[in-house]
């Protein structure tokens, strides 16, 4: 899976929401390999979204079509300041096995940070599914990209609500979850940045 994350800060938000909405509506039915994505805003006004593709081929086509290309300069004009863009090759879903961007959350917070091993925190994430629900079962699920070339990563994490998120966060897991835990602690660069989107839509082909 390639993921392409988007971050800046919006000047308009109704019009920035309505134009992916448009996006959806009319180019998405031929962007060939679109996998979907969750897009949203925090409450300053600063705004991400995901965009993934089966490959970073279909990524290409898609930025390559005229259209795509005249969509984005009419949305462009509701951010203030620069645009980031990640392109994203080395991506990991979980729960594993997972497919649609969990259209049923009711609450997405966006992570970013750094890690030191990639694929280490993928198999201890994935280590710790079956016990999850049992901790956190506000929690639905997550998706993880790292950034190309570097040590830093986005997850996007999805939540049943944002209150029983707020409830369940002090939780302590018990057992095997917690030396799981504890070792994904231990591959965490520093503390990440935490991104509530107050307000947030999952786009699904």
């Amino acid at each position: 899976m390639f993921m392409q994350i988007i971050q800046g800060h919006a000047t308009d938000t109704a019009a920035l929401k309505e134009s992916f909405e448009r996006w959806q509506r009319d180019l998405a039915p031929e962007a060939t390999g679109w996998l979907g994505g969750t897009a949203g805003f925090t409450e300053d006004g600063t705004f991400f979204a995901s965009a993934c593709f089966e490959s970073v081929e279909a990524a290409r086509r898609n930025s390559e079509r005229p259209e795509q290309h005249q969509w984005w300069m009419e949305t462009a004009k509701y951010f203030s300041g620069e645009v980031s863009f990640q392109d994203c090759e080395q991506v990991e879903v979980f729960p594993r096995g997972k497919t649609g961007f969990f259209g049923d959350a009711g609450f997405v917070q966006v992570m970013r940070g750094r890690l030191r091993d990639f694929d280490k925190v993928c198999a201890l994430m994935h280590r710790m599914e079956d016990g999850m629900r049992e901790w956190r079962p506000d929690l639905l699920g997550a998706v993880l990209a790292m950034h190309p070339g570097e040590d830093a990563y986005t997850q996007f994490t999805y939540f049943t609500s944002e209150r029983e998120a707020r409830e369940n966060e002090a939780a302590e897991p018990t057992g095997s979850l917690k030396e799981v835990t504890d070792e994904l602690m231990k591959l965490e660069v520093g503390e990440p940045a935490y991104f509530d989107l107050r307000e947030h839509w999952v786009e699904e082909p």
